[in-house]
């Protein structure tokens, strides 16, 4: 199975959708995605997360099937850290989280100060539940680190979800810490990150990323990347 980890399209989040220049986004990622032989698109609840997977789903002749537990985590806000405005938990900068130079664990992430209000914990206890229930339902029981295959799958899912939870999502896949994929990774407005279900034998199967971040639907469209959810320096 691969499945495609979609961040949505330049968001307008005023208007709980898309911008113009989202939409130019969308229409070139689904001119794209018509080519990949997709059989399931999902997406976040949220307009942003739908306005975008639309353009897809029309190109596919697909159905969009809406995944509640895919919506951005928009909870894990954190207090204000000067000299930073308000951050939301991903956007915590590297230099605060590795500043002791020991890098904290899938079991240890929560006990940095920024991150410790339990409802912190139970978002992503809960995405990682959720994710497993979800993958259990296409074939792939989830058992320790790795994931029983229950039946032969090649199907092509795609997720149309949000940055935030994106990377909490593929934390919980690849098995790396989540301090490190939130400060050391970004998905750019509509790129794409895809991840194989790797089966070297004929049980067992693990997840192995064959693409991250692949925008290269903009750049065949002429469009640029667009760098939200980037705090500095991006060009």
């Amino acid at each position: 199975m691969r499945l495609y980890i979609i961040r949505h399209a330049e968001p307008d989040y005023e208007n709980n959708t898309i911008t113009p220049r989202g939409h130019r986004e969308a229409r070139a990622l689904a001119k794209t995605l018509k080519e990949e032989g997709l059989t399931r698109l999902y997406s976040s609840p949220l307009g942003r997360a739908l306005h975008t997977a639309q353009y897809t789903a029309k190109a596919t002749g697909l159905k969009v099937k809406v995944e509640n537990w895919t919506r951005e985590l928009s909870e894990l806000k954190m207090d204000p850290i000067p000299p930073w405005e308000p951050l939301i938990a991903w956007d915590l900068p590297g230099e605060i989280i590795r500043e002791n130079g020991e890098y904290l664990t899938h079991e240890t992430w929560y006990r940095l100060p920024h991150w410790k209000p339990r409802h912190f914990q139970a978002a992503v206890r809960r995405v990682n539940r959720k994710s497993d229930a979800f993958l259990n339902r296409h074939g792939y029981k989830r058992v320790g680190g790795r994931y029983e295959a229950r039946l032969e799958n090649r199907e092509r899912i795609a997720v149309f979800c949000h940055g935030g939870f994106g990377l909490t999502w593929l934390s919980h896949l690849l098995a790396i810490p989540l301090p490190l994929m939130w400060a050391g990774f970004w998905m750019a407005p509509s790129s794409v990150s895809t991840v194989l279900f790797d089966m070297r034998s004929r049980k067992w199967a693990v997840p192995r990323c064959i693409g991250f971040c692949d925008v290269s639907h903009l750049r065949l469209a002429g469009l640029p990347v667009s760098p939200h959810g980037i705090k500095a320096n991006f060009d």
